[in-house]
C-alpha cells in the first residue's frame, strides 16, 4: 500500500471547500468563499481575447512575459514608490503559487516560520511540506494589532522566517506605519526573511495607501513582495500572480517556480500587463462597486443587530457573534447558518492553528449583487432572533 506524505494523511478538507459544498447542498446565498460575482473589467477581457487571437499561445518564458514583468514595475513604482527591475520580478500562477515557491526555496528542514495568526489556510501546510515547523503568534479581536512581545516571544535561534500578510485576510484589518517599523527592526535583528502576502494591496478602503514591508529601511534584501492580478481587478479565477524581492533571491525563488507551474497562460499575462498600464480611472469604477457593496451588508448587519468589526481592507467583513448576543461559536454558528438561514459564512477559528484561537467570529465576503447582501442580511436578521429566543 502506498504510504501518503504525513503532511497530508492527517489534513481536512479546507472550511472554504466544506463551507462552499454545504452552500451547493443547500442552495444557500454564498458570502463564504472570497470572490466577486461580476466579469470583471471589459477592458481586461477584451485584451485576453485579442492576445488569444493574435499571440502566441506557446509557452512563455519561465519567469513570465517581459511585457508583464516590466508593467508590474511600473504599477509598483507609480503606485508605491517602490523601484524594481524586471529581473526582480517572476510570475506565478497565483499568488498561492507564489507563496509556496517562496517557501520552497527559503525553508530549510527544521526552519521556524512565525505565522500571524488568523492566517490564510495554505500557510502551516506549505510550511511543513518544506520541511519547516510553523510558530504561531496569535492576534486579538477586533483590531488585530501586531505587538513586539509577543513577537519576540515565539523568536528563537532556529526561526528563519515572517509570513506576514497586508492586509490580512480574513480580519480585512491594514498595519500601521509603527506596526511596520516594528516588524521590520524585528527582521533585522534576528537576521529573518520576510514573505510578504500582499495581495491585497489595492484593495483598501477610506483613502488609505498600501506601503509594503519590503519598502522599510533595511528590508529590500530581506523580503519578498507577493503580488495578485486576481485581487487587484477582480479576476480570481485567471490565477496571474507575483513575486518581487532583490535579484540573487528572485532568481532562488525562479528555480523553485520553474518546477510547480514553470508558466502561466500567455493571454493572461499580456492582458494583466495592459490592466495594470490602464489609467485608475478605468479602474475606479469597480472599486467604487466594492466598497457601496462593503457598506451595503455593513448597515444592513448592524441594522439586524450584528456587531460588526473594523474593516479598512479586502472583500470581507467581520462579525463578532458574542457582541450580537449569540453564545454559540463561531463554527457551530456558521454550519447551522448555511442549513438552516441559507447563508454561507467561514468562522475564523478555522484559520487559527493551535489552541489559543477566538472562536466568536465570522467572516462574510461583501462582493456579491445588491440583492443577494439584501436576502443573506434578512435571512441573518431572523436567524439571530431565533437564536436569541
Amino acid at each position: 500500500m502506498q504510504q501518503v506524505h504525513p503532511v497530508y494523511a492527517g489534513m481536512a478538507r479546507t472550511i472554504f471547500d466544506v463551507m462552499s459544498g454545504l452552500a451547493r447542498e443547500h442552495g444557500a446565498i454564498n458570502l463564504g468563499q472570497g470572490f466577486p460575482e461580476e466579469q470583471g473589467p471589459p477592458e481586461l477581457i477584451e485584451a485576453a481575447a485579442r492576445a488569444l487571437r493574435e499571440k502566441s499561445n506557446q509557452y512563455p518564458p519561465g519567469a513570465g512575459l517581459q511585457e508583464l514583468r516590466e508593467a508590474v514595475c511600473h504599477f509598483y513604482r507609480d503606485r508605491q514608490g517602490l523601484e524594481l527591475t524586471s529581473e526582480q520580478v517572476i510570475v506565478t500562477s497565483g499568488a498561492t503559487e507564489a507563496i509556496a515557491a517562496a517557501v520552497l526555496a527559503l525553508v530549510k528542514t527544521g526552519d521556524e516560520v512565525i505565522l500571524f495568526q488568523p492566517a490564510y489556510d495554505a500557510y502551516a501546510p506549505m510550511v511543513r511540506r518544506a520541511g519547516g515547523v510553523p510558530v504561531s503568534v496569535p492576534l486579538a479581536p477586533p483590531l488585530w494589532c501586531y505587538e513586539a512581545e509577543p513577537l519576540e516571544a515565539a523568536i528563537t535561534p532556529r526561526t528563519r522566517l515572517i509570513m506576514f500578510n497586508d492586509p490580512l485576510n480574513p480580519a480585512g484589518t491594514a498595519a500601521s506605519a509603527a506596526e511596520l517599523a516594528m516588524l521590520a527592526e524585528a527582521c533585522i535583528r534576528h537576521d529573518l526573511i520576510a514573505i510578504c502576502d500582499d495581495v491585497w494591496e489595492d484593495v483598501r478602503f477610506d483613502g488609505q495607501v498600501h506601503r509594503s514591508l519590503i519598502s522599510m529601511p533595511g528590508m529590500a534584501d530581506r523580503a519578498v513582495k507577493i503580488g495578485s492580478a486576481g485581487k487587484i481587478f477582480g479576476l480570481t479565477g485567471w490565477k496571474v500572480g507575483w513575486l518581487c524581492a532583490a535579484p540573487d533571491m528572485a532568481d532562488l525563488l525562479g528555480r523553485a517556480h520553474q518546477f510547480l507551474t514553470y508558466t502561466t497562460p500567455p493571454a493572461l499575462q499580456w492582458a494583466v500587463a495592459e490592466g495594470l498600464a490602464m489609467p485608475q480611472s478605468l479602474v475606479a469604477p469597480q472599486r467604487e462597486v466594492w466598497a457601496a457593496s462593503r457598506q451595503r451588508l455593513k448597515a444592513g448587519l448592524e441594522g439586524a443587530g450584528y456587531g460588526v468589526l473594523p474593516n479598512a481592507a479586502t472583500w470581507f467583513l467581520c462579525i463578532d457573534l458574542a457582541a450580537s448576543g449569540i453564545a454559540l461559536p463561531d463554527r457551530d454558528f456558521s454550519e447551522r447558518a448555511v442549513r438552516e438561514a441559507g447563508v454561507a459564512s467561514i468562522p475564523l477559528s478555522a484559520l487559527f492553528e493551535g489552541e489559543d484561537r477566538p472562536e466568536h467570529i465570522l467572516r462574510l465576503c461583501f462582493t456579491k449583487p445588491d440583492d443577494q447582501l439584501d436576502e443573506a442580511v434578512e435571512r441573518l436578521a431572523r436567524f439571530r432572533l431565533q437564536m436569541a429566543r
